[in-house]
């Protein structure tokens, strides 16, 4: 029979979850802003937290079922649905506001909405083809 777990080390985990998605939210509003121009990578995240990057991934997937980069890539992706609402915007310069090349960003959305960019444009707004 295993030894139940501290009460204690179940709350820092919550604790470590909740300033994650702090700290991520910060930094992409910060970056969304333009008060930045780079985006954090994990480890980033784990140095403004203090703790080890290995760590800081495995307590988010204990305690969400999900990787860290899900979390970003989440907000990575509502960014872009915002973003690519406004005709305007060339999608070129969409990717580049995100940090990607227009080739990956391409990949990176058609993986997650199943679509390209230019395609959920159109399916979102009456754009011409």
């Amino acid at each position: 029979m295993m030894a139940k777990i501290p009460d204690i080390y179940i709350s820092r985990k919550a604790e470590i979850l909740a300033q994650f998605k702090q700290v991520l939210k910060s930094h992409m509003d910060d970056f969304m802003a333009g008060r930045i121009d780079k985006m954090y990578e994990l480890k980033d995240i784990a140095d403004i937290i203090c703790l080890h990057p290995v760590h800081l991934s495995k307590v988010i997937k204990l305690e969400t079922g999900h990787h860290a980069c899900y979390f970003y890539e989440q907000r990575i992706l509502l960014e872009a649905k915002k973003l690519l609402a406004d005709t305007a915007l060339p999608i070129g310069t969409i990717a580049h506001k995100l940090d990607y090349d227009v080739s990956n960003f391409t990949k990176f959305f058609k993986r997650f909405m199943g679509i390209t960019p230019s395609s959920y444009r159109k399916s979102i707004v009456n754009y011409p083809e």
